[in-house]
C-alpha cells in the first residue's frame, strides 16, 4: 500500500474509531455542565452496545438497534441521576453502575445467547454503492455512514444548545452555582436528572456505534472508551467542539496502534498501551498547567 493509501486509510479508521469516544465524551459534557460527575460513562458504552444488538439481531432493524442502545443508555443515566438525588456520592454511583454493567451484560449475553463472550452478528448499517477496500472508498464509507453523521450532528446540537438555548443556560446555571440558579425559580434537581438522562441517551448511541463497527458484541468491548471520553471532556474544559477534536485525537491513536501491530515489530501489549499511555500524560500536563496557574495569584499575593 503506498503512503497515500496508508494515510487515507489511518485517517478513515480514526473517523470510524471516534465515534463511540465523541458521543460518550458528549454524555459526559451534559452531566458535568449539570454538576454532577459521570464516571459511569464506560458502564453505558458497554450496556448501549448489548442493547443495540440485541434489539438489531431481534427486530432486523440497525435503527431499531441504536433506539434500544439510546434507551438503555438513558436509562443508566436516569439511574446515575436518581441516585446522585439521594445524595449518594457521585463517583460511588459511577463505579456501582460500570460494575453492573461489566457483570450484567454478561449475564444478559449467556441468558439471551448462551455465551459469555460473544453474540450472534449483526450487519450494521450497509451503505450500497461504495464497496471495495481501497483507503479512499473507506473514507466516505465512514464519512456517509448514519452514526458518523449522526455524532457529527450531536456535537453542533450540544455545543449550540449548551449556549443558545434555556434548557442549555439552565444546565450551565446548575453546574456553576445551583444555589443561585435556585433562588431564580431553576428546578436545580429536574434539569440536572434531564441533562444526565439526555447525556446517557447521547453516550447510549455510541455503544450502538461500538457494536455495529464490530458487527456484534463482545463481552467487555468498551475497553476503557468510556474513561478516555472522561479525559477528553476534561482535557476540552467542557466544551463540545474541543472535546470531540480530543476524541479524534485519541481515536487517531488507537488506529495507529492497530496499523503499528500489523506493519512492525513493536511489541504488542506495547502497541495497545498506546492510547491509554497517551491519555495518563495528557491529563498529566493539564494537571500540571493548573496547578501553576493556581499558584501565580498566590504568589502575586505574598509579593
Amino acid at each position: 500500500m503506498s503512503a497515500a493509501g496508508l494515510l487515507t486509510t489511518l485517517l478513515a479508521q480514526t473517523v470510524r474509531m471516534s465515534v463511540p469516544y465523541v458521543c460518550a465524551a458528549l454524555g459526559g459534557i451534559w452531566s458535568e455542565r449539570s454538576g454532577v460527575v459521570n464516571i459511569a460513562l464506560e458502564g453505558m458504552l458497554l450496556s448501549a452496545a448489548l442493547g443495540a444488538i440485541a434489539v438489531s439481531h431481534a427486530t432486523g432493524s440497525p435503527w431499531a438497534g441504536v433506539l434500544g442502545g439510546a434507551v438503555i443508555g438513558a436509562s443508566f443515566g436516569l439511574a446515575h441521576a436518581l441516585v446522585t438525588r439521594a445524595r449518594v456520592d457521585a463517583i460511588l454511583s459511577g463505579i456501582a453502575l460500570n460494575l453492573v454493567a461489566a457483570g450484567g451484560t454478561r449475564f444478559v449475553l449467556r441468558a439471551l445467547y448462551d455465551s459469555s463472550s460473544n453474540s450472534p452478528a449483526v450487519a450494521g448499517f450497509r451503505v450500497g454503492g461504495l464497496g471495495g477496500s481501497s483507503g479512499g472508498l473507506l473514507l466516505v464509507r465512514t464519512l456517509v455512514d448514519p452514526l458518523t453523521l449522526a455524532a457529527g450532528l450531536m456535537t453542533l446540537v450540544t455545543a449550540a444548545a449548551l449556549t443558545r438555548t434555556r434548557f442549555g443556560l439552565r444546565v450551565r446555571a446548575c453546574g456553576e452555582d445551583p444555589q443561585a440558579a435556585a433562588s431564580v425559580g431553576v428546578p436545580v434537581e429536574r434539569v440536572r436528572l434531564q441533562a444526565i438522562t439526555l447525556g446517557g441517551a447521547i453516550c447510549g448511541v455510541g455503544g450502538a456505534a461500538l457494536a455495529y463497527d464490530q458487527h456484534q458484541f463482545g463481552s467487555g468491548m468498551s475497553g476503557g472508551r468510556g474513561f478516555i471520553a472522561l479525559a477528553a471532556v476534561i482535557v476540552s474544559g467542557w466544551r463540545p467542539g474541543r472535546a470531540a477534536l480530543a476524541c479524534l485525537l485519541f481515536a487517531g491513536l488507537d488506529a495507529l496502534q492497530i496499523v503499528l501491530q500489523h506493519g512492525t515489530r513493536v511489541p504488542h501489549d506495547a502497541v495497545q498501551a498506546l492510547p491509554y499511555v497517551a491519555t495518563l500524560l495528557v491529563l498529566v500536563a493539564i494537571g500540571r498547567r493548573r496547578a501553576g496557574a493556581a499558584r501565580a495569584p498566590a504568589a502575586l499575593g505574598k509579593a
